[in-house]
């Protein structure tokens, strides 16, 4: 059913599927329409409308809200990114310098380069078992991987953030160490990459003197055991550096561990 005015500024009257009666309140800032949310009274919505009001006029900051106030977090970081920036955007984002911050609490934020904005105003971060995730084309996408971090990866042994804040995604504070699946980089070997894979516990594959040789090698592993009948569902490096017939010389010519040969499952 169609929301319908109530007698209080901001505040507008609806009806559940099963006949149940809410309140939505919404303002309007620089000719731009806000939903601030449902709520079970008009009282509340009304609060809630003037809240926001009482926000855009004043000089408060994200750190002052306290859940005394009846907008959530996420809606103050929202209008009060407005209110000093003068851009609206839907999700929990607060501009600065050349970057922004996304806020999943008042405690927890995340940093990004000005870059990513278009994106990250378009979908929303949501957060399970310590990772960060969007919805993207109806899957949950791991953000790590917009940065070349693979779904395994380890920190401080695949990658690192350069100023040691794992909150900080901006490209200039991620290095990738080990950009492929399989390949670990061993600063103390002659040979530097070593190459291994999974199955039911750890193949070595063999060491090699380029990153790329260990991909290769990776992928040249999944090919052998595929042969033998293991179809275990990897995920091969993609080698983008080389031709497709310089790609197909190193798998050629690579040596293999024989302990891969023999693998059965």
């Amino acid at each position: 059913m169609a929301n319908v005015s109530s007698n209080k500024p901001g505040v507008y009257e609806a009806v559940k599927k099963d006949g149940t009666i809410y309140y939505r309140a919404s303002f309007t800032y620089k000719t731009k329409h806000i939903s601030l949310g449902s709520f079970d009274t008009a009282d509340t919505a009304n609060k809630a409308y003037n809240e926001a009001h009482m926000l855009i006029n004043s000089s408060l900051t994200l750190m002052e809200y306290n859940n005394n106030y009846i907008l959530d977090f996420k809606k103050w970081v929202v209008i009060i990114n407005f209110r000093d920036n003068g851009l609206y955007i839907k999700t929990p984002i607060y501009l600065r310098n050349k970057m922004f911050y996304y806020y999943l609490s008042k405690s927890e934020y995340y940093i990004f380069d000005v870059d990513d904005l278009f994106y990250y105003s378009t979908h929303s971060i949501m957060k399970r078992g310590g990772h960060l995730f969007v919805a993207d084309f109806g899957m949950q996408v791991n953000i790590a991987s917009r940065y070349g971090i693979k779904n395994h990866a380890v920190c401080g042994k695949d990658y690192y953030f350069v100023n040691g804040n794992d909150h900080d995604y901006r490209y200039s504070n991620i290095v990738i160490i080990n950009k492929y699946n399989g390949v670990t980089f061993i600063e103390s070997e002659q040979k530097k990459y070593l190459s291994k894979i999974h199955v039911n516990g750890d193949f070595i594959i063999g060491r090699y003197n380029t990153e790329t040789e260990a991909a290769i090698a990776y992928n040249k592993a999944i090919d052998i055991m595929a042969s033998n009948n293991i179809n275990i569902n990897y995920t091969k490096n993609y080698i983008d550096d080389i031709s497709r017939a310089k790609y197909e010389e190193i798998h050629k010519n690579l040596e293999i561990s024989h302990k891969i040969y023999n693998l059965r499952i």
